[in-house]
């Protein structure tokens, strides 16, 4: 369930701290590019996630 999956993502970034797209791809068993739109709908939300573009 998608609300599952954002709240586990807060929960991984605020104990591990800077990761890659990639690496919450692989833990959450899913794309990059759904990672970013869970990120960018975080964002949205009021939860300061920042993300570097390399």
């Amino acid at each position: 369930m998608k609300i599952n999956r954002l709240i586990s993502i807060v929960v991984y970034l605020l104990s591990h701290g800077r990761t890659s797209a990639q690496k919450l791809a692989e833990e959450f068993e899913v794309s990059s590019r759904t990672i970013m739109r869970d990120l960018e709908l975080l964002d949205q939300t009021g939860i300061p996630i920042q993300s570097i573009m390399v």
